[in-house]
């Protein structure tokens, strides 16, 4: 007589949906974030990995609302997604867009905030900064070099999907070792070098490391998490320069950010 398993329970902490890179690496900025803040609010959660060509299927599977829209209308579906039962099991929360999933943690667990209070807008607008002026131009250099250490599958999906609708594009030009790679390298320099002028109106008031002075925030976890994209996935070309950029300054934001690392 054969037994019958016992139905399995939905799990009760929060599961973070996350794009492998080589084995289980977790590498994208976006979902670095929210990987940093479940683990500076000490928030239990899972990883469900999912490559890229799965992505949307998986997403509608359970419910997830689309991250954004085509100018035509059609949903895009992107990670990081989290399914949050915690609080409600019968009807959990499901969200994507990375802005939309660290407002909810922040209002729901607003323990170990990562928006002090007053700090918001400040926040806001030096995340922007990074966003568009110190990641966008790593783009030319960090995508191609990505692309060839991704998963095979994923890489081939790339290579197949139209540049309209893939949030990456493919290795097709990338820019070979040269003056014109060291030349990318330069312009992104002369943005941390700004940045690194910025922090400096900190040392005093601060340690001259972090955003807020002294404390770890959002906008810590947003820098630090494109630096590890740099280490993860240019470790040689890339953070060997990098961490020595302005003095070992963003090595030690790395360092500060260290204990927050972990991947569940």
């Amino acid at each position: 007589m054969s037994r019958r398993s016992a139905p399995r329970s939905p799990p009760t902490v929060i599961t973070l949906y996350d794009a492998p890179g080589a084995g289980s690496q977790t590498w994208v900025p976006n979902i670095w974030r929210i990987r940093f803040i479940l683990n500076y609010k000490r928030l239990p959660y899972r990883t469900v990995w999912v490559e890229f060509p799965d992505v949307e299927r998986t997403l509608r599977a359970i419910g997830t609302p689309p991250s954004s829209r085509h100018a035509d209308g059609r949903p895009i579906y992107t990670l990081p997604v989290i399914v949050d039962p915690t609080r409600n099991a019968q009807a959990p929360q499901i969200l994507s867009n990375t802005n939309n999933i660290a407002e909810y943690l922040e209002a729901c667990y607003p323990a170990r905030p990562v928006f002090p209070e007053g700090s918001r807008a400040l926040q806001t607008l030096f995340v922007h900064y990074i966003q568009e002026f110190v990641a966008r131009p790593l783009l030319p250099i960090m995508v191609p070099i990505t692309h060839d250490q991704l998963p095979e599958r994923t890489q081939s999906h790339f290579r197949g999907a139209s540049r309209s609708r893939t949030p990456m594009p493919s290795s097709s030009h990338p820019l070979p070792p040269g003056p014109q790679r060291e030349h990318a390298w330069q312009l992104v320099k002369e943005q941390f070098d700004f940045l690194s002028i910025i922090l400096d109106k900190n040392v005093g008031d601060g340690d001259g490391v972090v955003a807020q002075g002294h404390h770890l925030s959002y906008a810590d976890f947003v820098l630090c998490s494109v630096l590890l994209w740099i280490e993860q996935m240019a470790s040689h070309d890339g953070w060997a320069r990098v961490r020595e950029w302005n003095g070992g300054r963003w090595a030690r934001l790395r360092q500060r950010c260290h204990d927050y690392m972990d991947v569940f």
